[in-house]
């Protein structure tokens, strides 16, 4: 195929665009590959479109090979399905909720769990139709709080998602093994530099859970990994290792102390090293307790206390993972004066406990410790309140921030902190659909088998982005062979007749070798030709210039930056070679 950049429907632009802020968006549209409608919501433009397809191709293509099938469902959905799942609610403001005009309710898919489990439980009924794979390629709805970086954090979305209906949990591992494969070969194609991590499963539910991470300075996602041991997770899936329980026999009771005005960690580590303690003291002693409200499942709050170290932030995302699927929220003015025994800056465990607030702990509060923290009056702290003797904690959670350096839960070195961008997820979600809506099946013993799902995400249309952020340069975008937008991307450098005939000819014996060609044969100068070519990214140039006249044209590397001539008498066939030879 020849596309003419003459009749292309395109338009470069030299500036950057003003509400982006990573330089893929910045290409992507400086290249015309895609223009910004709303927040969170972008037109695919004809260089743009090409690209997404060849990545579903590359997708499509690995989940055939695993023996999924491709199905189509559609992207406006019935309440119903969602609510028996609870997940009507649980998905909270992300979920596009609409009615129709009969005043049903209805919702634009964000994920498709519960229609592919009605779906198998529709249509099979024996053992003998399984195991199955079933797959989509389809635009998603997320309605995104606060959409970023052009198609990275879109409100619409291409994902890819597949789902595995097994008669056991040994078919459901070999499912999972099959997607996991599979992922590691789609973006090996794609060139992708990426990580696999131990995640959380979140409002999807389920059991064994892992992400693949795109490495990104301007990644989203938190990930950490242990160089010695190979462990790697996502931070919401760290788990703390806990330190050894202490003797609480023989340690000194615990002191109520006049602090002064130390609300916060900074002025209370002050006030302890200006008395006498006997030790010098570090934020570590300071038991900080965060209070929270939680929606239980009647949909009341209740109030909840997290205690971690006073060195320690909670990290908002570790919490959510934590408390998932339940709503939460921090404690607002208005719920402090309801409840008086909870002093801001003063807060300890005992008020806590003795009002019956649920309390629960970092890991490393385990008995023995010894901690500084509130004593509920203000301007009073307790020194030495020892937990398992003078509080008990109704459980522990992950809330608190990991750092470099925090010991790998395997206990085999340091962690090391870096950033990335979710490309894939993969879910053994074992029963939690299958179970909501019955989805059994005849086993060989005649009774009925309730089925086991997994659960399996690609972002497709985010892929377009990461490959841009991973493999632009300072000229623009630098597209590997397997998505690039057209095979060569031919260019005339020179008015002269001879030459753009040269051109031509060219062009039609690439088309006949199957090749993609993107042809300028604009009337514009050599300079903004070669420029759009650097930021349009097709991996091979092609220029007939000056040296046409002298049996010679040029073959550009957009990646390596390399060129050399070709003579041109075999110069179709040298391109051919040189195009396949990156695929």
């Amino acid at each position: 195929m020849i596309t003419r950049l003459s009749q292309l429907f395109l338009r470069t632009l030299r500036d950057d665009p003003a509400d982006a802020e990573v330089d893929s968006h910045k290409l992507l549209v400086r290249a015309g590959y895609v223009r910004r409608i709303a927040p969170g919501v972008y037109s695919w433009l004809p260089l743009g479109l090409r690209v997404l397809r060849q990545i579903e191709r590359v997708v499509r293509e690995e989940m055939n090979a695993i023996g999924a099938q491709e199905i189509s469902l559609p992207a406006l959905l019935p309440r119903e399905p969602y609510e028996t799942t609870n997940r009507w609610t649980d998905y909270g403001d992300a979920l596009f909720k609409l009615k129709d005009r009969k005043g049903n309710d209805m919702l634009l898919g964000p994920t498709h769990e519960e229609l592919f489990a009605l779906m198998v439980k529709g249509e099979y009924n024996s053992y003998k139709d399984l195991p199955v794979t079933l797959y989509q390629i389809q635009t998603k709805y997320r309605d995104e709080e606060r959409p970023r970086a052009g198609i990275l954090r879109g409100r619409e979305f291409v994902m890819k998602d597949s789902y595995s209906f097994d008669m056991d949990e040994d078919g459901l591992k070999r499912s999972y093994a099959a997607h996991r494969e599979a992922y590691q070969k789609i973006f090996a194609r794609l060139g992708v530099k990426y990580v696999i991590v131990a995640a959380t499963s979140g409002a999807m539910g389920g059991s064994a859970s892992e992400e693949f991470l795109a490495e990104s300075d301007i990644g989203e996602d938190t990930y950490v990994r242990c160089i010695e041991s190979g462990y790697a997770a996502n931070v919401e899936a760290v788990t703390t290792p806990a330190p050894p329980s202490l003797p609480i026999e023989g340690q000194p009771a615990a002191v109520d102390h006049e602090t002064g005005d130390t609300p916060t960690i900074a002025t209370l580590v002050e006030w302890a090293n200006s008395v006498d303690l006997g030790r010098t003291v570090t934020a570590a002693d300071m038991l900080k307790n965060v209070l929270l409200k939680v929606r239980n499942a009647e949909g009341e709050w209740e109030l909840l206390a997290v205690g971690l170290p006073g060195d320690r932030e909670v990290d908002e995302k570790r919490l959510e993972a934590s408390l998932e699927p339940a709503e939460f929220a921090l404690l607002t003015d208005a719920d402090f004066e309801a409840n008086p025994f909870l002093v801001k800056g003063y807060i300890g465990p005992r008020a806590l406990q003795a009002n019956g607030v649920r309390y629960l702990v970092d890991p490393r509060v385990v008995d023995g410790t010894s901690w500084i923290t509130g004593a509920d009056i203000k301007g009073k702290h307790v020194v030495g309140l020892v937990a398992g003797r003078d509080f008990t904690p109704d459980g522990t959670i992950e809330a608190a921030e990991v750092r470099n350096g925090d010991l790998s839960p395997d206990g085999r070195g340091p962690l090391v902190s870096a950033r990335g961008i979710e490309i894939g997820h993969i879910f053994q979600l074992g029963y939690k659909y299958t179970d909501a809506f019955k989805v059994d099946v005849l086993g060989e013993s005649g009774k009925p088998v309730r089925l086991v799902q997994g659960s399996y995400g690609v972002g497709v249309s985010r892929l377009v982005a990461v490959v841009a952020e991973q493999m632009h340069d300072d000229k623009g975008l630098r597209w590997p062979a397997e998505v690039s937008p057209a095979d060569v991307h031919l260019v005339i450098a020179n008015k002269d007749e001879a030459a753009r005939a040269g051109a031509e000819s060219i062009a039609a014996a690439l088309d006949a070798q199957g090749l993609d060609v993107l042809f300028d044969d604009r009337k514009a100068s050599p300079g903004v030709k070669f420029k759009d070519s650097e930021l349009i990214g097709v991996p091979v140039v092609v220029v007939v210039g000056r040296g046409w006249a002298e049996g010679k044209v040029e073959l550009r590397d957009r990646f390596t930056g390399e060129s050399r001539d070709l003579d041109t008498e075999t110069a179709v066939a040298d391109i051919v070679e040189t195009v396949r030879g990156k695929l």
